[in-house]
């Protein structure tokens, strides 16, 4: 492979756990591997702390991290906030976090409230309802994008200056676009490059087409991450691709590299994530490939610099 690698990483995305200290449904109450996107998620049914993410990053400079909420149980959401407050005064990291917040519910700002109590939250992660796949569709039912309470809660967040992280698969680009732009001021990062699973021409114009909608929109951001395939093997050549045509349509000013870990070990090694996302930047001047890898993802976040 081709590319510089970096000299210093902010890692925009990943998540930490410790299943005795509180409660993952996902991870502990059930195992579906039909309901997960990248299949069979054994691997992940055990602690992932600041250790186990500090030796699958060895030998690359985090100078900081975005910890994203992990699917807690919904009760404990204020919990993890605390938790990972913790986490931070005793080992340095995460450096801002993602926390969970429904926003669809009538104590959705009292919610706000209490996490804002602790000085790393940074934003919410909140998951529209989503259709399984391209052919279905969700459009009008409860907690779908066009649900009347998305933008009373995503005024909330833009009225305490809080970023939305939006997850959605990319045959809801488009839709979570038209949702945003009711909301001009609020920023935005997309996870996970949009989603982008299916790398056949047609998919990649069907993705190209949400991800233009939303970059149409100048305060949405994008996290250059998670780029394994349901029930496929790690691709290098077209996620080379995919980053690209992200990066193009974006600019790389709205671009951050995020690792999602430990979930995106299921599919690749940070190591080997590292050099396919160099490849990609390859043909951009050291300022843009800087901003992509560390300063983009400090900004948004609000992470403080001195040292970074």
């Amino acid at each position: 492979m081709n590319g510089t690698l970096p000299s210093a990483i902010v890692d925009a995305h990943h998540h930490l756990w410790q299943l005795a200290d509180g409660r993952y449904p996902w991870l502990q109450d059930g195992y579906d591997a039909r309901a997960f996107f990248l299949g069979d998620y054994g691997a992940l049914q055990a602690d992932f702390g600041a250790g186990a993410y500090r030796a699958r990053t060895e030998g690359l400079n985090i100078v900081a991290t975005v910890h994203v909420e992990a699917e807690r149980h919904r009760a404990e959401s204020l919990a993890e906030t605390r938790w990972l407050h913790a986490m931070h005064a005793k080992h340095g990291f995460p450096n801002a976090v993602v926390a969970h917040v429904d926003l669809l519910a009538q104590d959705a700002d009292a919610q706000l409230r209490q996490h804002l109590e602790w000085p790393l939250v940074r934003g919410v992660r909140c998951k529209p309802l989503t259709a399984p796949g391209a052919t279905g569709s969700v459009r009008g039912q409860p907690g779908a994008l066009q649900d009347a309470r998305w933008h009373a809660g995503l005024a909330l967040l833009c009225a305490r200056d809080l970023a939305w992280d939006l997850r959605v698969p990319c045959w809801h680009l488009e839709e979570a676009a038209e949702a945003i732009a009711r909301v001009p001021a609020l920023r935005v990062v997309l996870e996970h490059a949009g989603l982008p699973w299916d790398r056949s021409e047609t998919g990649l114009a069907h993705w190209r087409r949400g991800m233009a909608a939303l970059a149409a929109l100048p305060n949405v951001h994008v996290k250059l991450s998670e780029f394994g395939l349901p029930d496929a093997p790690w691709d290098a050549g077209s996620t080379v691709r995919v980053i690209r045509e992200t990066v193009a349509i974006f600019g790389w000013q709205r671009c951050m590299f995020a690792s999602n870990l430990p979930v995106s070990g299921l599919r690749v090694a940070m190591p080997e994530l590292v050099r396919t996302v160099s490849e990609a930047l390859a043909g951009l001047d050291a300022e843009a490939r800087d901003g992509i890898w560390r300063g983009n993802a400090l900004r948004f976040y609000r992470i403080d610099a001195a040292g970074r």
